[in-house]
């Protein structure tokens, strides 16, 4: 396979308007994996804007080494991509965005943080991970983005943004989303109080449990 069909490009170009839509994505920054077979992952060409991408800026490249198939040129963020891919073959869909709220935080004290203020964020996304400030598109980046996301489902950057895995589009389009309603609340609100710890790790527990999906 040296080709997406139709009909996954079509497929992919849609989730990462969706990305732009949703105020996730700005201008050339963000970027966006998915897997489509054992051991290739399309993912969006470098430069591209999110918002207009079209399917001649879709990379395919192998998870197994990142070597593009298509000529197509990835993002200098695929390192971490089929990386996170290699190591989670439960996650169909890497995001990695500049969000404002997400960012904001990231550039403060994170590592500091509750982000549990809403029920979306343990049940959805439980403990996010504070990944520290490297180069973009460093073999360092990727080696500890790809490390952090072994236990976690969402990655924080500092003054970076977000990495957020998904089982499909969906699911990480609406944990970048959550989270982002999450930060947006922390920097908008006074004397906040987080969900109560016993409260939170019901909720994740429930998620775990696969009991639900709403």
């Amino acid at each position: 396979m040296t080709q997406l069909s139709p009909e996954q490009s079509r497929a992919f170009v849609a989730a990462c308007h969706s990305a732009a839509a949703y105020g996730l994505v700005r201008f050339s920054s963000g970027n966006m994996s998915w897997r489509v077979s054992d051991d290739l992952m399309a993912v969006t060409g470098t430069g591209s804007w999110l918002e207009r991408i079209g399917e001649a800026q879709v990379a395919l490249c192998r998870i197994s080494d990142g070597a593009t198939v298509n000529g197509a040129r990835p993002s200098v963020e695929s390192g971490f991509h089929a990386g996170v891919l290699r190591e989670r073959p439960d996650i169909g869909v890497v995001l990695h965005c500049q969000s404002p709220c997400a960012t904001a935080i990231a550039c403060g004290r994170p590592d500091e943080i509750n982000f549990a203020v809403i029920p979306e964020v343990p049940f959805y996304i439980g403990e996010p991970a504070v990944v520290p400030l490297l180069q973009p598109g460093s073999a360092e980046l990727a080696a500890a983005v790809i490390e952090a996301a072994r236990e976690h489902e969402l990655l924080l950057l500092r003054n970076h943004g977000q990495v957020v895995l998904g089982r499909n589009f969906d699911d990480a389009l609406q944990r970048a989303g959550f989270f982002e309603l999450a930060c947006e609340i922390l920097l908008r609100g006074r004397d906040l109080q987080p969900l109560p710890a016993e409260f939170a790790a019901a909720l994740r527990s429930w998620m775990a449990s696969g009991t639900r999906r709403a």
